[in-house]
């Protein structure tokens, strides 16, 4: 029975209830109309993949991971460097020294001889010469062999230090390398000084190499001048050689002349003919005077008259043959003689003085080579002597660690901003 009635109950409650729409109530014409208010944090369309929240074990667990990170990347890399810095790292001493090339001047041979040049030459200045010698590999093979580098620069007794000491197996390349470490040259291009700084693990290593490095330096500018030297004088030589040859060939063309012309001197002998000539010249007008007086005070048939006569044309004759060789005759075939001949000796005369000089010139310029090559024009002026040390100086201990905590914490920031980057892009 009650199992019926419960049946009952379900179907009726099954059935659709009609509910009685009630009209709106109409506006009150006194009353505001009342305006909902806009929303202003409506709610958008949900997100397709929502980001899960930072639970505080993540956090947790990112901090962590920086931290881990600073201590990996930064703090066991500053660690360690401190702790070879201050107990593995041998102490090193500075010797300093500093030179300048020193060059004396030469006797200025232009204002003795014009056109004999000077005895040496610029080119690229001695200081940078040696600038580039003290650091190449034929000078710290040549200390190598006179101080044995390599022992000196080893690592001291007791100690290893494989950073700052030279392995005992390293090559001459390998040295050459240190060598650059351990040196320091420094070259101002305004006064020509060099400063040089030598490092060692001993005061006395390292002013040891000092002097080394400045004996290198003054042998190669020794060696510079006496090639330069050298050079000098065999310009000088050849110089000389061809001013003699030239001199000699001047001499023999004059001797030729000479004997050719039967002449010494065309002067002398051109002075001695135009005597002559002056001399006939003043016997034809003594002649002519004489003439004019007999024809004025004698017969036209007086045998003196004749006399005269011949005597004139006598001496016109001969007037006529010595213009004749002096080239003031006309007609003649030897008119010019005189004139050639003294063309031709004046050319020779000419010849032989410039032979003459320029051997002189010569032969001067080969005295003062080998007078300046008897003397050092060049020399190496050491203005600081290599200094002693007392206290150790270096590795600078300070300084080096100082730039590898920036480098640690530069490399580590970029690294920790790399990662966060990439991670906000997921």
């Amino acid at each position: 029975m009650a199992e019926v009635l419960t049946a009952q109950v379900r179907g009726r409650d099954a059935k659709p209830r009609r509910t009685a729409v009630q009209p709106a109530a109409k506006p009150h014409p006194d009353r505001p109309k009342l305006v909902e208010p806009p929303q202003a944090n409506k709610p958008g369309p949900p997100d397709a993949h929502p980001r899960p929240p930072v639970g505080p074990a993540r956090r947790r667990l990112g901090r962590t991971a920086l931290g881990s990170s600073f201590a990996a990347a930064v703090l066991l890399p500053v660690l360690v460097a401190a702790w070879y810095l201050w107990t593995q790292a041998a102490d090193q001493y500075a010797s300093y020294t500093g030179f300048s090339v020193r060059t004396e001047s030469a006797i200025p041979t232009v204002e003795v001889f014009p056109g004999l040049g000077s005895l040496g030459s610029e080119g690229t200045s001695d200081a940078e010469v040696l600038y580039a010698y003290l650091q190449s590999q034929e000078v710290v093979a040549l200390l190598d062999g006179e101080l044995d580098l390599k022992a000196i620069w080893a690592a001291p007794k007791g100690t290893r230090d494989p950073v700052f000491a030279f392995p005992s197996d390293g090559s001459i390349e390998d040295l050459t390398d240190y060598w650059a470490r351990m040196v320091q040259i420094q070259f101002d291009t305004t006064s020509g000084i060099l400063s040089v700084r030598v490092l060692a693990f001993t005061p006395a290593d390292a002013q040891a190499v000092a002097e080394g490095v400045f004996q290198a330096a003054s042998q190669k500018i020794n060696a510079i001048t006496a090639v330069a030297m050298e050079d000098t004088l065999r310009h000088a030589r050849a110089d000389l050689d061809d001013a003699t040859a030239r001199l000699r060939a001047a001499r023999l063309d004059m001797t030729a002349f000479r004997n050719r012309t039967q002449i010494v001197d065309p002067a002398s002998s051109l002075a001695s003919q135009m005597g002559l000539l002056s001399s006939l010249q003043q016997q034809q007008a003594e002649a002519l005077v004489r003439h004019d007086l007999l024809i004025s005070t004698t017969r036209a048939d007086d045998p003196r008259l004749a006399q005269v006569r011949r005597e004139i044309g006598v001496i016109e004759d001969r007037i006529a043959q010595e213009q004749s060789k002096l080239g003031l005759g006309e007609g003649s075939a030897s008119g010019a003689v005189y004139a050639d001949l003294m063309g031709e000796f004046e050319s020779l005369t000419v010849d032989r003085t410039f032979a003459e000089e320029a051997y002189v010139a010569a032969l001067t310029g080969l005295d003062l080579a080998r007078a300046e090559a008897r003397r050092q024009s060049r020399y190496l002026a050491a203005h600081v002597a290599p200094t002693l040390a007392e206290r150790a100086q270096y590795p600078q201990r300070e300084i080096i660690l100082g730039v590898i905590v920036a480098l640690t914490l530069l490399g580590w920031g970029f690294a920790v901003l790399v990662v966060k980057s990439l991670a906000d892009r997921r």
